[in-house]
């Protein structure tokens, strides 16, 4: 099992930043990777990104790409969610995962989830 605790949501004005944390505990050398998800009312979940962690390599939404940066600190099993230049549509509650694995289209499926943090952006 892997246990997985996010961290730094909160409410920000448009156009500026937060930082999501995730800290993972428990059977991580079982993972591939970690990253981030969201879930917008009424809206279903969707993949926000993700980052292998061994070489560090990353994988985007097309809806926050150039915006949000996902890293990692291996040492302390974390991984980060860096977002800038929020929008209001950006608000949803973004939950963490590991062992994310794609099944095509925009379909990402993840093995362990954390109880995700809200993020509210205002206009």
């Amino acid at each position: 099992q892997v246990q997985l605790v996010e961290s730094g949501g909160g409410l920000v004005q448009a156009g500026g930043s937060l930082r999501l944390s995730c800290a993972a505990s428990g059977r991580t050398f079982s993972t591939n990777n970690m990253g981030w998800f969201r879930q917008a009312p009424g809206k279903e979940r969707e993949f926000v990104s993700l980052i292998s962690w061994i070489g560090g390599s990353t994988r985007y939404a097309d809806s926050i790409k150039g915006r949000f940066t996902t890293s990692r600190d291996n040492a302390k099993a974390t991984v980060y969610l860096q977002m800038n230049s929020l929008k209001p549509e950006d608000t949803a509650v973004y939950y963490c995962a590991a062992g994310i694995t794609y099944h095509g289209g925009s379909v990402y499926r993840g093995d362990y989830w954390g109880q995700g943090t809200q993020v509210t952006v205002s206009s």
